[in-house]
């Protein structure tokens, strides 16, 4: 997905209109990187009673993830919610209140309150590897986020009996927990206040729930001292209207009478409370945070609030009242109720307590950063020590970022609150979270989390938690030429700004690279010395007529004699078969060979390696693999399959001996042998068939079919389950080529196969449950196999991917068999054994031929890839959460543009901590992040804007500013009265010979390169390599500077600059945009030719050819053109409806992508008013939309460097017209603050009929729908106007590739269909569409964007 820095000019391109300018513009959406903005943290036992887990609740997504032992946050699922996620808990595990769900017993239910009006109680589904809800339970009659709708805050009793949730203002709802054997996890409900409000009483002299709540929490009793039917205790701290404090009220629910009472309320004149937190398993206790303090609450007495314990957070950790007091509470005065400040406390709360007067709608752009924040020591965030339940400890974070630990302990005059030093000092943490193996999770606003330990009573930094939000602009280059590409994000926020290199799929670190020097390498492998070893010994290199052997470590070194394999053959297979015994198998033999001390410290005291062959008589070895104590050969003419084994005949002499051989009706094409051993009392089946004793391995044949093989000495070879491939495209017709390139046997939970086919496609068999009617129903390929019982079981094909037109190869990560595999076609993928179906995530990576796992002390993880004709040694990292690398930059990185000619980025900054320039214009090395040079701007002046363009034969640097303090913008949307400046830099460079950098590349044919492909590398390093041995870049750099050419004042702040027609460009100033031109093709001359404008500010401009669009912040987008020989700019057409852009960009001269503020995405066009369809109003149509719940601050417009995949029907016959060749059409790209990549791309009429048709019956499915209950199309249909075509959801159309065929099958089946046994709404007119169509549409979008 290439994006051209200026895409906004199109002179030199074709100017005809493409098909998509003639009609309306179908897109399909795919979120290709989620958002990782956490705004909520839960911890729990959620995947079973043995887990603990943690939730990451991100708005408009779920992501479960878990702490390693190395202190590594790795994600174990991120799920879509298709909704907005207001508040999350944990509702604990309560065997009194939860004895009717068996299947979750000890496992902790996930609370979510949503913009879907329900509180959702959800379970994680273990086999499907996702979320999905066991009941619902209303609380707001209608959907959205408005302030009297209950949902926002969400409280759970620690005995997990009781949940609340509350709205911004005066509204509460009350839950029990059933404690009966109905399947129902809710038992009674209370809304407070209720439609009458009958159903609340308030105590003498305390007034109801009338306010913006707070902060809640239960207050918890012993449940040991308890019936199950008891009263729960609510406190909350509400903000009466007009009131300028805070008071604490206790709220007593009469479950029996369904009757909630107000017994008391708490209010002390002193600083403004903030939080009420209740103090674990202390049954009646709780802090009360407020500014600058902390109170200990005693609440044993509902009906009379003390507190008991004061600590002081003015001057942490010196001063601290040591004193215990009790004082009396006061009833507060009631207040004027037209006052404002009950609106200044809602406001608050809706804006995360951030209210700032003066700020304009744009308050993302706003120039103060986190410097603008003012601190006033109060507590942030806190967590409680999980399991301590005899001195609750608490680490608190207060608004400076540092970090306290407070301890409460009895003493005989009552309770005593200890106060730590400092632990840590950081960024302010809006969550905490304490982890029971003694980690703390801090999460940030704007910036990376962390990882802490504690060590030594103190917290140290063990590993970062990514968050690349808000991602101000991007922009997207395959900038190492590797046919793949990265965005490069400007993200974050003073002082945490950073620039990010974001890349799609798996990580990969890069290590090491040799030359191009290793044509015709036919397999690699890695072998150990001894079985039980931990690391690898020695790589094998196989060439057409070669076989090479590399000792794995430091340095890479030939040890191909010492080892004693046969240098001059093609090797087939290689593995070790026991401790010191190195097998290779090559077309004539099978060797045996014992390494020499020479080659392994742990081989035999000899000068030379010991060996010894076997060999078929009269026939050649096609097929080899080797296991622990036996060898498998097979032969194709004839066709026979060899059982071989290792016995000892002296000191270091072994010989290898025929232990069985049997025939084969079919021709093998493939052999795996699992390396670890099946134990089968982890699972149910197939005991009820044939129980997997003795040695088993994975055959692929001719046939085609894959065989589950296993033997005992002595009792012959037997098939024990046979799966037959037989697959057919949608058109009826067999697919050609699924013969067995590869398979594997996997144990996750139960067994199955998977198996990769000469014609790129995936497949995974199971085993069926035990009809009888599938035993002894078909046959393996075995010609002289006895069947004494019964005979194999049939393997029922449960998911078919596509992943290339290239054979598909399977290389596991280790030798377990859960290990996740590596898939190699056209491209490599990852394959997630433990997810359901077939779960595959892009590499990222180029094409590889061959790959295989390289674990070593130095690098545990490796990979080695082949990769036109290089070797490639890499670093796996698919624990990581994001595929990102940070270089951070400090200040705020506002836009960023790539410069090709000296393969640097540009970057403008704000909110710099410099005394001379708070913004500046900087190049930044995009290998090292290292800021290389910089233009900085005036003192008080601040970059708003830039782009590249060209000026005769170089590029220049326009960049626009601002000059005033203060909010740009009105409260109207009109422009204030502001200056700004427009600038002109050229980018000059001198060359640097003198350079101290270091290559690593090699030169191919050098001796060094003989002995090791590596060189005499020592130690795996991360510095850049050279990317061609004709790239000088590593030999030389070059030092490029700005230089000031023109500047020039501007009425009005220069929001928005862009090329038009190669020879003119474009700049905003409030309202108003000017053409410009540089006169003479000289940069020192800037000349306005005409002047545009709006009603309201400018935000964006963008051009296409002719077409110039502005997007302002009231009338939104609106199509103008540049009159050259009158010199005056017209307005062409306008936004049918109102909205706040937040960008847009041109995809051709008459129809644009737009952006705004509120979250949603439209395509509009003015293709409709050509001819006679003319409308007087000359209105821009809506074609699309799509509401994000997440706004889109930068729009790109891409390319697919990675070309469809072709499908059977294509190259069977004629290429279906209406496939679109995505990598010649107008893909989008595009970012938000949430920090999500989306990415639109565009299908045909035909193509979006069936994907809305398919989408359709998947949101309706219970396998797939919302697990919030809202209405996938009500939330996609969002500020849409009525009637508008939806761009399609393709993460919700991306669930039917992990699907089994046979859920696919019944997602698509129609009412009548036998498949249709989970629906849940039914369609009458639901029309037959083929599977396969289906999947083959959605593989070649899946491929695509990957």
């Amino acid at each position: 997905m290439a994006v051209s820095e200026e895409e906004s000019s199109s002179a030199n391109g074709n100017h005809s209109r493409s098909p998509l300018a003639h009609g309306a513009s179908h897109y399909l959406a795919k979120r290709v990187l989620k958002g990782s903005v956490v705004l909520q943290v839960v911890y729990g036992h959620i995947r079973s009673a043995s887990s603990m887990d943690i939730v990451f609740g991100k708005e408009t997504s779920l992501e479960l993830v878990m702490v390693d032992d190395q202190g590594v946050v790795q994600s174990i699922c991120d799920q879509p919610m298709f909704g907005t996620i207001k508040d999350i808990a944990i509702l604990p595990w309560n065997n009194r209140f939860r004895r009717a769900i068996p299947q979750l017993q000890g496992r902790d239910l996930l609370l979510v309150t949503s913009d879907s009006g329900d509180l959702s109680v959800l379970s994680f589904h273990k086999q499907l590897h996702r979320f999905f809800a066991l009941c619902h339970a209303p609380i707001s009659s209608s959907t959205g986020n408005l302030r009297h709708q209950i949902g926002r805050m969400l409280t759970v009793d620690s005995n997990g009996c009781f949940i609340a949730s509350s709205a911004y203002e005066d509204h509460l709802a009350l839950f029990k927990v059933t404690s009966s054997t109905s399947a129902d996890i809710i038992d009674k409900k209370i809304f407070c206040p209720s439609d009458n409000e009958k159903n609340t009483s308030t105590s003498m002299g305390v007034s109801g729930i009338h306010g913006t709540i707070w902060s809640m929490c239960f207050i918890s009793k012993d449940m040991s001292q308890l019936s199950e039917e008891h009263n729960p205790l609510l406190a909350i701290l509400l903000n009466r209207k007009g009131s300028l404090h805070n008071e604490l009220l206790l709220l007593e629910w009469n479950t029996s009478d369904n009757f909630v009472h107000v017994l008391s309320q708490y209010a002390e004149l002193g600083p403004l409370a903030l939080n009420i937190v209740e103090v674990p398993y202390s049954y009646g206790y709780a802090f009360l945070f407020r500014v600058s303090d902390a109170l200990l609450m005693d609440l044993r007495d509902p009906h009379n609030p003390l507190c008991v314990y004061r600590t002081s957070l003015n001057f942490l950790p010196l001063t601290l009242d040591d004193h215990n007091f009790i004082e009396e509470s006061y009833r507060t005065n009631d207040v004027d109720e037209e006052g404002n400040i009950c609106n200044v406390a809602a406001s608050a709360l809706l804006e995360l307590k951030d209210i700032v007067k003066d700020d304009d709608p744009m308050n993302i752009d706003d120039d103060n950063g986190y410097s603008s924040k003012s601190t006033s020591n109060r507590v942030c965030s806190w967590c409680w020590e999980p399991g301590n339940f005899v001195n609750p400890r608490m680490i608190f974070c207060v608004d400076t970022g540092e970090l306290f630990m407070i301890e409460i302990y009895s003493e005989s005059n009552g309770l005593k609150v200890n106060l730590s030093d400092c632990l840590y000092k950081g960024l302010p943490n809006k969550e905490l979270l304490w982890t029971e193996n003694g980690f703390l999770i801090a999460v940030a606003e704007m910036a990376d989390g962390m990882v802490l330990e504690f060590e030594d009573g103190k917290l140290n930094y063990k590993s970062p938690i990514q968050n690349i939000s808000p991602i101000l602009d991007m922009s997207l280059v395959d900038f190492h030429d590797e046919k793949h590409e990265q965005i490069f994000a400007c993200c974050g926020m003073a002082p945490e700004g950073s620039l990010r290199v974001i890349r799609n799929g798996v990580s990969l670190e890069k290590l090491l690279k040799t030359a191009p020097d290793y044509q015709g390498i036919t397999g690699t492998w890695t072998v150990k010395m001894k079985l039980t070893d931990c690391y690898h010994s020695f790589l094998v290199l196989s060439f057409v007529e070669e076989t090479r052997v590399l000792s794995v470590g430091v340095s890479f070194t030939d040890v191909t004699d010492p080892v004693g394999f046969q240098s001059d053959v093609c090797t087939l297979a290689c593995g070790v078969i026991s401790d010191g015994l190195l097998v290779q198998i090559h077309q004539n033999a099978v060797r045996l060979a014992l390494p020499t001390a020479i080659a392994h410290p742990d081989g035999i005291p000899f000068s030379s390696p010991s060996y010894t062959s076997w060999s078929p008589d009269n026939t050649g070895i096609s097929l080899g693999a080797i296991g622990n104590y036996f060898i498998v050969v097979a032969t194709s003419n004839p066709c026979y399959l060899f059982i071989l084994g290792v016995r000892q005949l002296a000191d270091y002499q072994y010989e290898v001996y025929q232990m069985q051989n049997v025939g084969l009706e079919y021709e093998l094409s493939c052999i795996s042998i699992p390396q670890k051993p099946i134990n089968e009392d982890l699972y149910n089946y197939p005991v009820n068939y044939r129980k997997i004793d003795g040695n088993a391995f994975v055959i692929g044949t001719h046939r085609p079919s894959v065989e589950v093989i296993t033997f005992k000495p002595g009792h012959g070879i037997k098939a024990l389950a046979v799966g037959v491939i037989s697959l057919v495209n949608s058109i009826g017709t067999t697919i050609s080529g699924s013969i067995p390139q590869d398979v594997r046997l996997v144990k996750v939970d139960q067994l199955y196969i998977v198996s990769g086919l000469r014609n790129g496609m995936l497949l995974r068999f199971e085993w069926l449950v035990p009809y009888i009617t599938s035993i002894g129903s078909t046959r393996s390929s075995i010609i002289s196999e006895v069947v004494h019982d019964r005979g194999p079981v049939n393997l029922e094909l449960i998911s078919v991917r596509r992943i290339g037109i290239a054979p598909a190869f399977l290389i596991p990560l280790n030798d377990r068999l859960d290990a996740d595999i590596i898939a190699l076609s056209d491209r490599p993928w990852l394959l997630q054994t433990a997810r359901h179906s077939l779960a595959l995530n892009s590499i990222s990576f180029q094409t590889s031929t061959h790959a295989t796992p390289v674990c070593s002390s130095e690098c545990p993880n490796g990979l080695l890839f082949v990769s036109e004709n290089s070797l490639h040694l890499l670093e796996m990292m698919h624990n990581k959460r994001l595929n990102v690398q940070k270089f951070h930059l400090g200040g705020t990185p506002r836009k960023i543009l790539y410069h090709a000619e000296s393969r640097l980025l540009l970057v403008l900054r704000t909110d710099l901590s410099d005394d001379s320039s708070s913004s500046d214009v900087c190049c930044v090395d995009p290998m090292s992040g290292l800021v290389l040079s910089s233009f900085k701007l005036d003192l008080g002046e601040t970059g708003k804007c830039m782009e590249l363009l060209k000026v005769g034969g170089e590029q220049v640097l326009v960049v626009g500013t601002s000059l005033s303090s203060g909010p740009a913008i009105m409260a109207s949307g009109e422009a204030e009265s502001t200056r700004g400046r427009l600038i002109v830099l050229c980018l000059e460079h001198k060359q640097n010979s003198d350079s101290g950098s270091m290559t690593f590349y090699s030169k191919g044919g050098s001796s060094s390169q003989r002995t090791s492909p590596f060189r005499e590398i020592s130690g795996y390093g991360t510095d850049s390599l050279c990317s061609s041995p004709d790239d000088n870049s590593c030999d030389e750099t070059e030092a490029w500077n700005f230089r000031l050419a023109y500047s020039t004042n501007m009425r009005g702040i220069v929001l928005a600059v862009c090329s038009y027609l190669d020879c003119y460009f474009l700049a905003s100033a409030g309202n108003a945009f000017y053409v410009c031109s540089f006169q003479n093709d000289n940069s020192l001359r800037v000349k306005r030719l005409a002047v545009g404008r709006t009603r309201f500010m400018i935000m964006t401009l963008t051009t296409h050819f002719t077409t110039i669009a502005v997007g302002d912040i009231r009338d939104g987008v609106l199509f103008y053109a540049y009159n050259e020989d009158s010199k005056k700019v017209e307005q062409l057409y306008s936004d049918p409806v109102q909205r706040l852009v937040a960008d847009c960009h041109l995809i051709n001269i008459d129809t644009a992508i737009v952006s705004d503020r509120m979250g949603s995405v439209a395509i509009v066009s003015c293709s409709h008013q050509s001819g006679d369809n003319a409308s007087p109003e000359c209105n821009l149509k809506v074609c699309s939309s799509f509401y994000m719940g997440e706004t889109v601050m930068c729009i790109k417009k891409g390319s697919f460097s990675h070309k469809l995949l072709a499908d059977d029907e294509m190259r069977d016959g004629d290429i279906a017209s209406s496939i679109m060749d995505l990598s010649q059409s107008s893909s989008i790209v595009a970012s938000t603050l949430l920090g999500s990549i989306i990415v639109f791309i565009p299908i045909s009429r035909d193509e979006y009929e069936l994907l809305k048709d398919v989408q359709s019956r998947i949101a309706d499915h219970s396998l797939t729908s919302s697990i919030l209950r809202n209405s996938h199309n009500e939330f996609r249909s969002r500020q849409s106007p009525a009637g508008v075509d939806k761009i399609l959801d393709g993460d919700m159309l991306g669930q039917f590739l992990e699907l089994t065929h046979v859920e696919q099958l019944d997602i698509l089946a129609v009412p009548d269909d036998p498949h249709a046994m989970y629906r849940t709404i039914r369609k009458p007119q639901l029309k037959h569409l083929n599977v396969n169509k289906v999947v083959r549409l959605l593989e070649r979008v899946h491929c695509a964007i990957n």
